[in-house]
């Protein structure tokens, strides 16, 4: 048990270190209210969980140990539903519905597109 909390602890760790200065620097980077730090970091996390997730299913030598670390420590500290939700929420707040509805969609789009394709390109190896 022990173990298992600290590999999930580990790799949420690294997870959200990552992704709060990738999502910040992207964030700074584009100028606009529009979040796409986030966003960019979501899709990136699906892309990524989805190749683990291949890799774990075409590898059974993948052990537990890295599944915990990676796909539920790391993916799950990287990317967030609660940072889109409260986004949305300050975009409603702001009467901004079009980026609303453009940040909701895309999120959802690309977050399977990502995951989808992550798991496709883990085929090769």
């Amino acid at each position: 048990m022990l173990k298992t909390i600290l590999l999930v602890g580990s790799g949420g760790f690294i997870g959200s270190v990552t992704r709060y200065y990738m999502s910040k620097f992207i964030q700074n980077s584009t100028f606009t209210s529009f979040p796409t730090g986030t966003l960019f970091v979501n899709i990136l996390g699906s892309l990524i969980l989805g190749f683990l997730v291949g890799l774990a299913i075409k590898h059974p030598s993948f052990s537990l140990e890295w599944r915990l670390a990676l796909m539920v420590g790391f993916c799950g500290g990287f990317t967030t539903f609660s940072t889109f939700t409260s986004e949305n929420l300050k975009l409603i707040q702001d009467g901004q519905f079009l980026y609303v509805l453009t940040y909701t969609g895309l999120s959802i789009f690309l977050g399977f597109t990502a995951v989808y394709l992550g798991y496709l390109i883990s085929k090769a190896f």
